[in-house]
């Protein structure tokens, strides 16, 4: 037999591996739940304490692993990274709203991926719940779905009432017979991080995808930014396991770091050479970026915890999104786990702010930031950390001046001129005329500045003269006023600025 028949002798069928996108309020999770409460036992589900990103169900004897990610920049990151993460994508499509902005960025990363597409449109138990306007405003995305003459399968569905969850069961499954997904069953495992954290007990926790091959308990695996033996291999429920085959999510326990979301994985004969493999990365700053600060640019510097690997790059590529034309954003450490007391004096040292997102407080980092008076601020939704960071941003950032016209006056005659003081006879041309600054145009041409010291209405002193009035005013500058000069009056506001 030759090698290469031995090698299709090894490929078995895999079950598929099924990412699940869309707007956000749409459903993804509720549906992703739904799926769980159906098809995994309570009994068996209590064993999920964690957030580990992915896990399998069973339908007709037939294996489904789904990855649950925290949203499209996870997914967007795994895919940057060149890592094929799934094989069948589900775009989950509110059937009362229809096409969003997240539904055409959805599209727009299932399409760069290449991978087959399934439709839910979900929330069809709602009385104002309009299957065909979705599958019209899809059409004009360019997914035409089958009722509509195209080739990408839709099912419509109810989170809450369950209802089309089997029918959309059904579909990945036919699916995946067409695509004819394959592993090889003999040869040591490659795949992807689905998902990381730091467990207080346990150490570096990580969740794999084994794309192909059989990982073991015991092999030495690396990714770019961590190596380490497999000393615990669990399924997605916590049971302890040998082997794990292909397109299984796995959590693994051993690696002597948190690696990031999206790395590759691939198991080594002994540590020395995944050593190599994780020394020969270029380790850079969280952004990849060299600070350069203009001189009188801004700076905030940041230190963001997160509950999982996936949550610091959703919250990091976020991030990058907002301006920095006028002050800069410096992520100084973005990590997982708890805000800790070595967080706290880096804010200390560096002058700057600590987030946190789904984490908590120490103690002796609450005492310590309390002491110093840093500032610590925690969230459970993104949107919000990301408003708090815009605002801490656009505090930094000068009040702008605004000069407000309040009225003008048109010089008529000229009484008296002494040193630096003058004292005019004019009309109020428009708004009206106070004490305080003013200029003087000549045929529209800027002169100089100065301020009306006092206002004469019929030779008595008064706060103001309005448009149509006729006044005297005592003016204070180094410039002359002309007859036929206009006096424009102004004040000087400050106003928030924007970044």
């Amino acid at each position: 037999m030759t090698t290469e028949n031995k090698k299709q002798g090894n490929l078995k069928t895999r079950p598929p591996v099924v990412v699940v996108l869309g707007h956000v309020d749409h459903g993804k999770s509720s549906l992703l739940e739904a799926i769980k409460d159906l098809k995994i036992t309570s009994k068996e589900a209590g064993g999920i304490t964690q957030h580990i990103g992915a896990y399998e169900v069973e339908h007709k004897n037939k294996k489904i692993t789904f990855i649950d990610t925290p949203g499209h920049e996870a997914f967007s990151a795994m895919r940057s990274r060149g890592a094929k993460v799934a094989d069948i994508a589900i775009l989950v499509v509110a059937a009362e709203e229809g096409v969003k902005p997240q539904t055409k960025e959805a599209i727009s990363h299932i399409k760069k991926a290449g991978i087959p597409l399934i439709v839910a449109i979900n929330k069809i138990d709602k009385p104002e719940a309009d299957p065909e306007k979705v599958k019209r405003e899809l059409s004009q995305q360019e997914v035409v779905v089958e009722s509509m003459g195209g080739n990408v399968p839709s099912v419509e569905v109810s989170a809450k009432t369950g209802k089309g969850i089997d029918d959309l069961l059904e579909l990945i499954l036919l699916v995946a017979e067409i695509e004819d997904l394959r592993g090889d069953n003999k040869k040591p495992a490659e795949g992807v991080v689905i998902e990381s954290y730091l467990d207080s007990k346990r150490g570096a926790t990580a969740t794999l995808l084994v794309r192909d091959g059989v990982l073991k308990q015991g092999d030495i695996i690396a990714t770019r930014s961590a190596a380490g033996k497999v000393k615990i291999l669990e399924n997605f429920q916590g049971k302890n396991l040998k082997e794990a085959l292909p397109s299984s999510p796995v959590i693994v326990i051993g690696l002597e770091a948190v690696p990031q979301v999206g790395e590759k994985f691939e198991v080594y004969p002994d540590m020395e050479s995944a050593q190599k493999y994780v020394e020969k990365k270029e380790r850079k700053d969280e952004e990849g970026e060299v600070f350069f600060v203009e001189e009188g640019k801004k700076v905030l510097n940041l230190i963001l915890k997160a509950d999982v690997q996936g949550s610091v790059e959703a919250i990091t590529e976020s991030l990058k999104e907002l301006p920095r034309g006028k002050v800069i954003l410096r992520i100084l450490k973005g990590e997982v786990g708890d805000i800790n007391e070595s967080d706290v004096k880096l804010a200390k040292s560096s002058n700057a702010r600590i987030v946190g997102f789904r984490v908590k407080i120490a103690p002796t980092a609450a005492v310590l930031a309390e002491r110093d008076d840093i500032k610590i601020r925690t969230f459970e939704v993104i949107y919000e950390l990301i408003q708090e960071v815009r605002q801490l941003m656009e505090k930094r950032v000068e009040p702008e001046k605004v000069k407000v016209e309040l009225g003008r006056m048109k010089a008529l005659v000229i009484f008296l001129t002494d040193k630096n003081r003058q004292i005019v006879g004019g009309r109020v041309t428009s708004g009206e005329i106070k004490r305080g600054m003013a200029e003087i145009f000549r045929n529209e041409e800027f002169i100089g500045r100065g301020r009306i010291i006092n206002i004469q209405k019929n030779k008595k002193d008064t706060d103001k003269a309005v448009k149509g009035e006729e006044c005297g005013v005592l003016y204070e500058g180094d410039n002359r006023i002309e007859k036929g000069d206009i006096l424009s009056v102004f004040v000087e506001e400050k106003r928030k600025s924007e970044l």
